[in-house]
């Protein structure tokens, strides 16, 4: 007889407003950017280094952290690894040294690479036949939480002072605290662990699919992490006010989280690579779009850009974990975290054609990038629908 797995959901709504604040985090220096700009003159570049000093650090280690969970689950970096990385951006505003500001960077990364792999396996453990809906869920609370970020932060700036920073660190004290009592044990977490030579040959027997889905992401991300990087400098260079920026910046990054939302759904529907494909590729017209208007159809514009941009965010995740299904957490070390990573360093060489060519042609190739990445998706393997599959066992 079988019995169906029980859904969690108070687990699984603790674990989502974790994740909303530990994204809220995660986009926490973009705006300081403009900020840091105006107090101490940094250049695009030295700007971008700083980004990608967060970006890097928290997303090169998830892959370590997900084999090491897929052997064995650790509850406790979920907290340990909220608390550190609100502690080390809380001291970003009290430091001048723009070398220890990078280091202080760096650091903070480390908390959100360990809380990432570890919670979005819980998830799945916890959501019973409902896994892809519901790990959309929660990618979409962490996209909320970056949208939130430029509401939220930059009147604290523009009024408190950069100092203002080291009050931030009491959401996370406060989230940290409900991950220590709430977030399931390690024995839930359990299961069989595999060996090396298993993950190495699951990763080998899906090496060209991986490489596909984690290049889709590569370059996704660069067109994400520099947007959030420049498009505050833009606006800046542009004229436009720090809360009018920070407004726009919520347009696009909240449509991107409800985009998160029904694309998991409709990828459930008619499948993970007809809904990359199309939505990358729809992305750069749109944000053509965006550039190319004024008034509320700019913002319109925006606000679909964005959603199309992020609706295939969750979606690539589950397309790794069907690809290597016995390391879950490997697979969203690799999606969320590794793939990440390197959009975030080649987010230098973007700050670089800001300083050289200007901003305008930055934005301009940063718009252009979902289109490549939705062109290298048409790569990826066709697999049946999950819709079907669920008919199919019915």
């Amino acid at each position: 007889m079988n019995f169906k797995q029980p859904i969690e959901y108070s687990t699984i709504g603790v674990l989502s407003l974790a994740h909303m604040l530990n994204d809220m985090y995660s986009n926490y220096l973009p705006q300081m950017l403009p900020f840091l700009v105006a107090a101490t003159g940094l250049s695009a570049t030295r700007a971008a280094i700083l980004v990608s000093a967060f970006t890097i650090s928290s997303s090169f280690i998830q892959p370590l952290f997900g084999y090491f969970l897929d052997r064995q689950g650790k509850r406790w970096l979920v907290h340990v690894g909220t608390i550190w990385m609100a502690i080390m951006l809380s001291l970003t505003g009290l430091v001048t040294n723009y070398l220890l500001l990078v280091l202080l960077a760096g650091l903070a990364g480390l908390g959100t690479a360990a809380f990432h792999p570890q919670a979005s396996t819980m998830i799945t453990v916890v959501s019973g036949d409902r896994k892809a809906v519901l790990l959309s869920t929660f990618i979409a609370f962490g996209n909320i939480g970056f949208a939130l970020s430029p509401l939220l932060l930059v009147p604290l700036f523009q009024t408190y002072g950069l100092s203002a920073s080291v009050y931030t660190v009491i959401p996370g004290i406060l989230v940290a605290l409900l991950l220590y009592f709430f977030a399931p044990k390690n024995n839930v977490l359990g299961g069989r662990t595999p060996s090396l030579k298993e993950v190495i040959q699951s990763l080998q027997n899906a090496r060209a699919e991986l490489l596909t889905i984690t290049s889709v992401i590569a370059i996704r991300a660069l067109a994400y992490t520099g947007l959030l990087t420049i498009l505050p400098l833009y606006f800046q260079a542009q004229k436009l006010s720090s809360i009018a920026s920070s407004h726009l910046v919520f347009i696009m990054l909240f449509s991107g989280a409800i985009g998160g939302i029904l694309g998991g759904y409709l990828s459930d529907r008619y499948g993970r690579k007809l809904l990359i494909v199309s939505s990358l590729s729809l992305a750069t017209p749109l944000f053509y779009g965006f550039l190319n208007t004024q008034g509320t159809l700019s913002s319109v514009f925006l606000a679909l850009a964005g959603a199309s941009l992020l609706s295939s965010f969750s979606v690539t995740v589950v397309a790794a974990q069907e690809a290597i299904p016995n390391n879950k957490s490997l697979a969203a070390g690799l999606t969320m975290g590794f793939a990440g990573g390197i959009g975030g360093l080649m987010v230098i060489i973007i700050g670089q054609i800001g300083d050289l060519y200007g901003l305008s042609t930055a934005i301009s190739v940063l718009f252009f990038l979902p289109l490549v990445a939705g062109a290298i998706a048409l790569l990826m393997k066709s697999r049946p629908t999950a819709k079907s599959e669920r008919m199919a066992v019915q």
